[in-house]
């Protein structure tokens, strides 16, 4: 696609990215028949190619108007498109930076604003955010539908983590929602990979990779997290950790992108592009284990929600059933698998009508092959699809750990 970005579009940083990205595309229009906002709107401006036309058209110059931001609002940033797109079309980093430059441009009504703060102080901080959940609960019986319904249904205590100590070590990143709605995640990931002769190595400095505070447009901030958390990792792996282990997607999914985010940073951009290369999603290391010395032969009939970060972003899908297929757990199948189902960070809570019919067409979906129950590999996915109060929703290794025994 010709393009000749304005001088002040140039003068952003990223501007040759974005330029690249949109010479890229070839208008061919494949991306919209997988795009979920495009298959429920109709809107050729609310799929990937009209998206792509709004923001070259705003970045030559042309109009910024809230209309276009709205579109760009509107995009789940699932990725379906990347994964679809014959020419390659990187459009995840034309959006950081179409949706970076129209923050300037054409700036929020103030009640967007405070949403959009609100949620950086509240979902990138487990303390308060564990807090918060905890007055939650303690009230739910009062508070409105839209707001019970984000509360987890059942929540698992953290079991206890394994003290003993292996040759083999990892890093693992504790995230920012999951202690708060789903503490015993992060616990069962430990004891699985304990079983298989791995430590899992704490990095008490660490916090939120960033991914929440970089995709509501603060990037800077955004940025700072990740460097932060450099800097927490960095002695672990100087002493030979081997991975950065990443139980949420869509926090590994970001943290794989701290070498392009970093890329221009004297300071980091080595650092970075290093922990890119170490993070993996917990599948990525236990398959590759002799998972057969678990011993577990699953009894469950489950169907599995692939994550859009997991499967578009990270390109493992598949990845998971394989690992739960070993297990002998009986998988469902499930129609339109690479759709988004709606979460997509803070999407459920921005735009909340979309979310909630994207969420009802992947529970149909997931259902159809009639489990048991359903599990997946973000917080995101779980907590927003469990809170239909349909199939229960749980975390993969949650329901290995327990076939332990």
């Amino acid at each position: 696609m010709q393009t000749n970005l304005s001088e002040a579009a140039r003068k952003l940083p990223g501007a040759d990215v974005a330029e690249s990205v949109l010479r890229t595309c070839v208008h061919c229009g494949f991306c919209n028949a997988t795009c979920p906002t495009y298959q429920l709107l109709g809107d050729e401006l609310d799929g990937p190619r009209g998206r792509i036309y709004l923001m070259k058209q705003m970045l030559e110059g042309g109009e910024v108007s809230a209309s276009t931001r709205m579109h760009l609002d509107r995009c789940l940033t699932c990725r379906n498109c990347e994964t679809t797109c014959p020419s390659g079309v990187q459009y995840h980093k034309l959006l950081d930076f179409g949706r970076a430059a129209i923050e300037q441009w054409a700036p929020r009504p103030l009640g967007e604003v405070v949403q959009r703060a609100a949620l950086r102080t509240v979902v990138p901080r487990p303390t308060l955010f564990k807090t918060l959940v905890q007055m939650g609960e303690a009230v739910r019986p009062v508070l409105p539908e839209s707001l019970a319904g984000k509360l987890p249904r059942h929540k698992s205590p953290a079991k206890p983590r394994p003290t003993s100590q292996h040759a083999r070590k990892v890093l693992m990143l504790e995230g920012c929602v999951q202690p708060g709605f789903a503490p015993n995640t992060n616990a069962a990931a430990a004891r699985v990979l304990d079983r298989l002769g791995i430590t899992v190595v704490p990095a008490r400095e660490a916090g939120c990779c960033g991914a929440v505070d970089f995709h509501l447009n603060a990037q800077d901030t955004g940025l700072d997290r990740a460097r932060r958390n450099i800097d927490a990792w960095w002695p672990a792996i100087e002493a030979g950790a081997e991975a950065i282990v990443q139980t949420a997607s869509g926090c590994g999914a970001f943290v794989k992108e701290y070498g392009f985010v970093l890329r221009d940073d004297p300071a980091y951009a080595a650092k970075a592009a290093r922990v890119s290369a170490l993070a993996k999603d917990l599948v990525e290391v236990l398959r590759a284990e002799p998972l057969e010395k678990l011993g577990i032969r699953g009894d469950k009939r489950l169907a599995f929600h692939c994550p859009c970060t997991l499967q578009h972003a990270q390109k493992l899908g598949g990845a998971v059933e394989g690992v739960l297929s070993r297990l002998g757990f009986d998988l469902t199948p499930v129609p339109d698998s690479h759709l988004c189902c709606g979460s997509a960070g803070t999407y459920s809570l921005t735009q909340p009508e979309l979310s909630r019919k994207l969420r009802d067409n992947k529970l149909d979906a997931l259902e159809s092959g009639k489990p048991e129950l359903i599990v997946t590999a973000n917080i995101g996915c779980q907590t927003h699809l469990d809170g239909a109060g349909r199939t229960p929703v749980r975390h993969w290794i949650e329901i290995v750990e327990e076939a332990l025994g």
